[in-house]
């Protein structure tokens, strides 16, 4: 079994940064790629970065490109996502997840075991 603890949410203005964490607990994340998804309030949840097991393949969803960055510290059980130039429509709650397999696209079925998420809310 793999917890996974995510920390860094919070209230930031539009253009704003914020910088989510993802600690691993009960198993290594060096076996496992890594990925953040995000619910909005009504909607479904969506896939927003991966990166997998040495951190050299790493994919986005279009809208967070150029402004998110996914990356790990698998000696420290940890990923990271820096998210910069916020936008009211990154407004979710942001869950990390740890996947067996490297999937495209990654699909919340995919993923093996979850975090309980951290709560993004950028005011316009």
């Amino acid at each position: 079994q793999v917890q996974l603890v995510e920390s860094g949410g919070g209230l930031v203005q539009a253009g704003g940064s914020l910088r989510l964490s993802c600690a691993a607990s009960g198993r290594t994340l060096s076996n496992y790629v890594m990925d953040w998804f995000r619910q909005a309030p009504g909607k479904e949840r969506e896939f927003v970065a991966q990166i997998n097991v040495s951190g050299g393949a790493i994919y986005y969803t279009d809208s967070v490109k150029g402004r998110f960055t996914i990356s790990r510290d698998n000696a420290k059980n940890t990923v990271y996502l820096q998210m910069n130039s916020l936008k009211a429509e990154d407004t979710a709650v942001y869950y990390c997840a740890a996947a067996r397999y490297y999937t495209l696209p990654p699909r919340t079925q995919d993923m093996a075991y979850w975090g309980k998420g951290t709560l993004v809310t950028v005011a316009s």
